[in-house]
């Protein structure tokens, strides 16, 4: 066993609280050290003493969450010309440098050693030489900056699963954004950390924000002592380290301490009303810009749209909480017919929006791709100057705004938001879904008949590549929809969706439904030659209401290879009755005949891919084994395409 060395303590030398103590003292106001000095954890004082020696700013914010701290930050963003206001009041604009429009994921590294397996689909760095790194980087880079420290809880203050956070960052637009999408927990920190006996600590510099310093950004995970490193970055998904960052260190303690009781997902979290006034809480995973959001929209009562920690509870329940009590949400194709609740907090008065990346007209006004609202023709959006005729590089048209334009909100804001948000005991979770953005294999919603064949489902996602990750493309593998943020062996993973799903601790009544989502079908994958959907936008709300139902035993269903479809007169009264919409019987055809050849091609994918990692459960190539033989039995005796009513026993 190597011995690990603790980068900031290593580099700032600051091991004694009388030593922070002093550095305190010369680095900060009598105002700011007193409120530091309600701080008492000593290592939480450790790891700010030592960011302050390695940073060196000018001066240190301590930031309670006070009415005042929140805008001082926010004017600070605002003076730094990190943000700019627009029209409506509270409302501004940040543009992320035009090379940085997603998660850099060919330079976000895992700090290792030698003997620390970290996932086949991350990378990963010696510790020596992220120690250089670091100190190559982070050393003096906040001289004439305010250093901001503040203190958050991911998930409700007192949940046995939310893990508090400390962010130190010179950026006030990260300041800002942390403030919005998380809980400031200042004066119960280290309560928290003492229950909890752990924090998650989180040190960003933007730098100086220049094209030629983006090669050499980089974002460093060192798990063993739950720290992230992040500079030379703009975009918040690199920044805001409390988001993805802080997940991945979720996923850990879910993966390693805490196995079969607890898990760490890249789900929303949303109730959807049933008949006689219940509501069935939903979590569900789906890469990010595949719809998460749009799906967490669509319920009646919302919690979260993107982060989800859940766990076993004594009364033999699933319970989930949202990390977050904010939105960092993608808002192309948001618009009045598919998404009017959040429509109303973008373009009526009364919220507070962060907009990153959209186009700003001269009045100052948002506007993105896919809003259907009239366009101006000219304004200032993610690379400067454009107008309708502008073209990159390479002589392609640049669009209106950037695919991974984003709007930050507070959860409060939105119509449906649900109390319970903030109930540390969390929302009693039935049903789970996974789905990706597929265009041509899988029908709109199909259930798992046990909860094995459920995280099967989850571990075979497939998607198109969106533009969160800065050059991705092609069709991939969206495991769980997870992946990127799993630093472990995906074996291990594995075993804690079948170990948690498949517990005997939860009880008969309250099994989980696991289920496939896909509304990203088009009419050209079903015989048309169109790339449009088949189907709409707001239909989800019928698959939805059918897994509802399917939850408590008020569906029948056809029984296939794949899981269990709806029957053509449940939907069709479900459109009527949900989205006041008729559904005919020919789409539903199209929607949910089984392309064999297709989903042949998936299930070998699958088979492919796992088989080249360590110790993945055999419990999955057992499954996927018996669902193709099982598939091509029905190809056999039905041909490449089989409509549902050829199931129907």
């Amino acid at each position: 066993m190597t011995h690990s060395i603790d980068i900031i303590i290593e580099l700032g030398k600051i091991n004694s609280l009388e030593a922070a103590d002093d550095i305190f003292k010369s680095a900060m106001d009598q105002e700011h050290y007193s409120r530091l000095s309600k701080i008492k954890n000593q290592d939480v004082l450790l790891r700010i003493a030592n960011a302050i020696v390695l940073c060196k700013p000018d001066s240190v914010y301590i930031n309670t969450g006070s009415d005042s701290d929140k805008a001082f930050i926010r004017q600070l963003s605002l003076d730094k010309k990190e943000e700019s206001t627009l029209a409506m009041d509270k409302h501004t604009i940040h543009f992320d440098l035009a090379q940085e429009q997603g998660r850099i994921v060919d330079r976000t590294y895992y700090i290792a050693d030698s003997d620390e397996h970290i996932s086949s689909l991350a990378n990963r760095m010696d510790r020596n030489q992220g120690l250089t790194d670091v100190k190559t980087n982070l050393t003096g880079i906040m001289k004439g900056k305010i250093m901001v420290v503040g203190f958050y809880m991911r998930g409700p203050v007192g949940s046995p699963v939310s893990n508090p956070a400390l962010e130190i960052t010179s950026s006030a637009y990260v300041g800002h954004s942390a403030e919005m999408l998380y809980r400031n927990s200042y004066e119960a920190f280290d309560k928290e950390v003492d229950a909890l006996g752990h924090f998650f600590t989180n040190f960003h510099s933007e730098g100086q924000n220049r094209p030629e310093d983006l090669p050499d950004a980089r974002v460093f995970m060192d798990r063993k002592f739950l720290t992230t490193y992040s500079f030379k970055c703009t975009y918040a998904g690199n920044t805001l380290l409390l988001k993805k960052g802080n997940h991945r260190f979720a996923v850990d303690k879910a993966v390693y301490q805490n196995r079969g009781n607890e898990l760490s997902e890249h789900m929303f979290i949303t109730g959807i009303n049933g008949p006689g006034n219940r509501t069935t809480w939903f979590a569900g995973a789906a890469p990010s810009g595949c719809g998460k959001t749009t799906t967490a929209m669509a319920g009646n009562v919302f919690v979260g749209d993107d982060l989800a920690q859940m766990w076993i509870a004594k009364d033999g329940s699933i319970r989930s909480v949202n990390p977050e009590c904010g939105i960092f949400g993608i808002v192309e194709d948001v618009n009045w017919e598919g998404d009017p609740l959040l429509m109303k907090i973008l373009r009526e008065p009364g919220h507070e929006v962060i907009w990153s990346n959209v186009l700003i007209d001269e009045n100052k006004i948002p506007h993105w791709v896919g809003n259907n609202e009239n366009h101006p023709d000219k304004g200032f959006n993610f690379q400067g100057e454009w107008d309708r005729e502008k073209t990159d590089d390479n002589g392609q048209n640049i669009p209106l705004s950037h695919p991974n334009s984003r709007c930050t909100i507070m959860s409060q804001s939105l119509a449906n938001y649900s109390n319970e948000a903030e109930n540390p005991e969390g929302v009693e979770t039935r049903v789970f879904t996974y789905s990706g953005r597929d265009a041509d294999t899988m029908p709109p919603v199909w259930v798992a008949p046990d909860s094995d064949r459920g995280v099967i489902i989850g571990a075979c996602i497939v998607s198109a590549a969106t533009a969160t990750e800065v050059g991705a493309t092609g069709i991939k593998r969206a495991p769980w929809a997870n992946a990127p943020f799993i630093p472990g062996a995906l074996g291990d993973y594995m075993d804690a969706q079948f170990q948690f799903f498949g517990s005997d601790k939860i009880a008969a009544d309250k099994k989980p439904i696991m289920a496939g989502l896909n509304y990203f079908l088009t009419h050209k994958a079903r015989g048309g030659d169109s790339g449009a959907l088949l189907g709409e936008k707001k239909d989800v709300k019928a698959w939805l209401a059918w897994l509802e139902r399917y939850a408590h035993n008020e569906m029948e269903f056809i029984s296939t290879p794949i899981g269990n479809l709806p029957k053509y007169e449940d939907l069709k009264i479900l459109f009527k009755e949900i989205i006041n919409k008729d559904y005919p019987k020919d789409l539903y055809d199209k929607q949910f005949s089984l392309y064999l050849d297709n989903i042949l091609k998936r299930v070998e994918l699958q088979q492919e891919a796992y088989s080249k990692e360590d110790g993945i459960p055999e419990k999955l190539f057992e499954i996927l084994a018996v669902q193709k033989e099982a598939l091509l039995t029905l190809r056999k005796a039905h041909g490449s395409v089989v409509a549902p009513d050829k199931l129907i026993a």
